[in-house]
């Protein structure tokens, strides 16, 4: 390795490298053949980097040592080029241990505290993640921020703690190029939220996203959840007028819409067409929903084909590969013949049926081709998603697309507006966790969370759990409305209003998580003179009065009771509180001393605290 400059110089113990016979010559390691730790890898000299941060760079095919280049940008980042003829590279990051507490990266999932360098692995690509990630100490600062810059090419990782060097590494594997490899770093932040802020900015400028309408940022109601397969055109319009006037604004017809539409499995995907017995006046059914107010999407899978399908004798010598799916092949996108078929199928429901727009369920399966050497995947969903995109602008301008984990990335912004976080069923947590590391790296679209769902016989209070789960995203409800309590629907009604009221704090405003290691306990979001701050845990809440005209505080957590620190306290307050049904239960000036403090607000209920004096 030969830095051609690196301008950050610094005193840093180089890491201790290992040799282990035998070469690392390729872009796709194997994991049953590589050394255990990245210790027994093959060495490389390290250099100081950034920060904290030494770099060494392998490139075993290239004809010359590669060559690399650290330049900072003017609005924050940082970008690593290296060189390499055309050859893949492995770029290794090296940082000392100091107080780390875990590593965030897309495809983390519920393993974000610190692993062992020989259990972190991932493969990532256009439909599957992002080569990014995060390491963050205990105080919750970054010690580490990477990206690749070009979010198309299947790529490689390696990442944990070494045990022999006491360091934590990331060794990222990156195909042949004609063009420099390139990765954007983060110096150091004071949060995780605050360094992938400055990665989002970056990539929102090299990848504009797909405008986002007024549709794809309003509550939506799910058909899934609430019947599974077992819909109709009855009632799905049942619930579309109750989703109407509680405050949705589309609807998601989902999977069983499909002749064949039925057993849970994938086995008659690929045909498409509406069944005559659940939706006899298909177009007519979507115009009567549109009446309402609503905009609708259905569901499809594009790249499933059905073993029953109808059509599978036409195309299964394009889906050689089965679907982790029960039931489906799955339609290779490297083949012209297919990306054709996919957005005639596209532009065909849209424009026949009079949709707003489509969920793409199941673009992730693609990945099946990774690393077969006919082609790679990320650079053939680009240019069918592109197809896709300016075919169905073309029928429907504003047209709505929702895409879904763990294909949200920088990568696909340009494709769609409604980014939702993966299935997670009743789960509050999962919610909140998904939707805030979705917006973490996402670039452009709205997110959204899972579609919420409870039994009919849950207190109100774990109603309203579900709700503040989803509440720095866009909400999609999925439960029979006219079979729940009305109890529950006065909590929806409530919750879905005051989520409207917020909307553009919500969806716009500069959000602060906390560590992801702790599962975001604790959300602040603000936006000029407004913050409102969500609380799932018994946990103390710094309320700053002296900052912000209004605060809302979301009582997400298990007690009846907020415990404060107020900053800048002593000035006048108004504060009212509300039950997770909306009932108000408070309405009184007060004035709230300095310090830590109780303030009764019921499980599930909300406080609002709004600064009765003069300009602070």
């Amino acid at each position: 390795m030969q830095p051609e400059s690196h301008p950050h110089p610094h005193p840093h113990p180089q890491p201790v490298t290992r040799p282990v016979p035998g070469p690392h010559d390729g872009p796709d390691p194997s994991p049953a053949t590589e050394p255990v730790t990245t210790a027994l890898l093959p060495p490389a000299p390290y250099a100081p980097l950034l920060d904290q941060v030494s770099l060494a760079v392998l490139a075993p095919g290239a004809a010359t040592p590669p060559r690399w280049t650290l330049t900072g940008l003017p609005d924050g980042p940082h970008l690593l080029e290296v060189r390499a003829d055309g050859a893949p590279v492995e770029i290794r990051f090296s940082v000392p241990l100091g107080d780390a507490a875990g590593y965030w990266h897309p495809q983390g999932g519920w393993r974000r505290t610190l692993l062992a360098d020989w259990a972190g692995r991932s493969r990532v690509s256009l439909v599957d993640g992002h080569a990014a990630g995060c390491l963050y100490d205990h105080s919750g600062a970054t010690l580490l921020t990477f990206a690749a810059a070009d979010p198309v090419p299947e790529a490689a990782l390696r990442f944990g703690v070494s045990e022999e060097n006491d360091t934590h590494v990331v060794h990222l594997t990156l195909p042949p190029a004609d063009t420099p490899h390139r990765v954007l770093l983060v110096p150091r932040a004071p949060s995780v939220a605050t360094a992938l802020r400055t990665l989002r900015s970056w990539f929102a400028r090299a990848f504009p996203p797909m405008p986002v309408p007024d549709g794809a940022r309003t509550p939506v109601y799910s058909t899934w959840y609430a019947f599974n397969q077992d819909v109709s055109a009855t009632a799905v319009e049942t619930q579309a007028a109750l989703a109407a006037g509680l405050g949705c604004g589309a609807l998601i017809l989902d999977d069983g819409w499909q002749l064949g539409g039925h057993g849970r499995g994938y086995a008659r995907c690929g045909d498409w067409r509406p069944d005559p017995a659940k939706f006899p006046d298909f177009p007519g059914h979507v115009a009567r929903v549109r009446a309402l107010g609503l905009r609708y999407l259905a569901w499809v899978a594009p790249l499933l084909l059905g073993t029953d399908a109808a059509c599978r004798g036409a195309w299964e010598p394009y889906a050689p590969e089965p679907a982790g799916v029960p039931g489906a092949l799955v339609l290779d996108p490297r083949r012209p013949e297919v990306r054709r078929h996919v957005v005639a199928v596209c532009t065909a429901l849209v424009r026949d049926h009079g949709l707003d727009g489509l969920k793409l369920d199941f673009l992730e399966e693609a990945r099946v081709y990774a690393g077969d050497g006919r082609g790679d995947v990320g650079r053939a969903m680009t240019a069918l998603l592109t197809e896709v995109r300016d075919a169905l602008t073309a029928v429907r301008p504003d047209v709505l697309l929702e895409l879904r984990q763990p294909y949200t990335g920088p990568g696909m912004t340009p494709y769609g507006t409604m980014l939702r976080s993966f299935d997670c069923p009743a789960d509050a947590t999962a919610n909140r966790v998904r939707t805030l590391d979705t917006a973490l790296l996402a670039v452009g679209g709205a997110v959204h969370s899972d579609m919420l769902m409870w039994s009919a016989d849950a207190p109100v209070e774990a109603v309203a759990r579900q709700l503040i789960g989803a509440f720095h995203a866009v909400p999609q409800i999925s439960v029979l409305l006219d079979r729940i309590p009305e109890a529950h629907r006065a909590v929806l009604a409530f919750w879905l209003g005051r989520w409207h009221r917020n909307r553009e704090l919500l969806l716009d405003g500069e959000v602060e998580p906390g560590r992801p290691d702790t599962l975001y306990p604790l959300v602040r979001v603000t936006a000029g003179d407004r913050s409102l701050i969500s609380v799932h845990g018994d946990l103390v809440v710094p309320v700053d009065l002296a900052a912000y005209r209004t605060i809302e505080l979301v009582n997400g957590s298990e007690r009846d009771r907020l415990m404060l620190d107020v900053r800048g306290g002593g000035a006048p307050v108004r504060v009212v509180v509300h039950a997770p049904d909306g009932r108000m239960i408070g309405d009184a000036p007060a004035v709230l001393p300095e310090g830590p403090g109780p303030l009764a607000v019921p499980r599930g209920g909300l406080a609002s605290l709004t600064i009765t004096e003069g300009p602070r």
